[in-house]
């Protein structure tokens, strides 16, 4: 696993696949996301090697329910004593009280899905706070959910408006290029969410695949969506 300083109070956990964040404010830590079921020691190992404490974990914020998401969220919150909160759609998922919602693949996107299953199951995990769209999530000065459904019915997103930092899950990625992101249950929804993620024009956007956009962020959502829309439109 590496660790990446993406901003002072804002880091990033990069795995095998996908990747994970953490939030620092000055009462305690935020994860959003917590990888797959091998990641709970690493993100330990990470947070004592960054001079902090993992027992000041105060939540996990889950983006959505797939395994490389939520795998160590349960070992981490036990451990520590985290609140675990997911959006109410995907709750069900977590908790292992329904399966895992399967996407509608592009014939191109096929081969990474079987690499993607290479991850291991995730256990099922209590969810302690089921949120929805503008709900407060009591960090980082006024964090928002932002339903941005597609991917799953309940991937949700991450806007800190004060910082302007948005965290997308796998609505949106950042490999090769910002696209909107792949293995969705609902592509037309995926591409929606992708606009209305784009018009908070945030400085920073974290993506759960994918190098974080620190550059002309707003401008680079905003192209890359429209691309994408344009390209569902000439594709029907």
């Amino acid at each position: 696993m590496d660790l990446v300083e993406v901003l002072p109070r804002l880091h990033m956990f990069r795995f095998p696949v996908g990747q994970a964040y953490l939030w620092r404010d000055d009462d305690g830590l935020t994860l959003i996301d917590a990888g797959d079921v091998n990641a709970a020691a690493p993100i330990e190992e990470a947070i004592r090697g960054l001079g902090l404490d993992p027992s000041d974990i105060r939540r996990i914020v889950i983006t959505h329910c797939h395994r490389d998401h939520f795998g160590a969220a349960g070992e981490l919150a036990e451990r520590h004593g985290a609140e675990v909160i997911a959006h109410r759609l995907d709750a069900p998922v977590i908790r292992g009280e329904l399966p895992t919602p399967q996407p509608v693949l592009l014939d191109w996107e096929r081969p990474l899905y079987e690499h993607a299953l290479t991850v291991p199951e995730a256990p099922s995990t209590r969810v302690d706070r089921e949120v929805g769209d503008g709900d407060a999530l009591g960090f980082g000065d006024g964090a928002v959910v932002v339903h941005s459904p597609g991917h799953t019915d309940g991937s949700m997103s991450v806007h800190l408006p004060r910082s302007g930092v948005l965290f997308t899950g796998d609505s949106v990625a950042g490999v090769g290029q910002v696209m909107v992101g792949v293995f969705n249950t609902d592509r037309e929804r995926a591409l929606a969410s992708f606009r209305r993620l784009a018009e908070l024009a945030a400085d920073t956007v974290c993506f759960g695949h994918g190098d974080p956009l620190t550059e002309n962020a707003a401008a680079v959502m905003k192209a890359s969506a429209d691309r994408d829309s344009g390209l569902q439109v000439e594709h029907g």
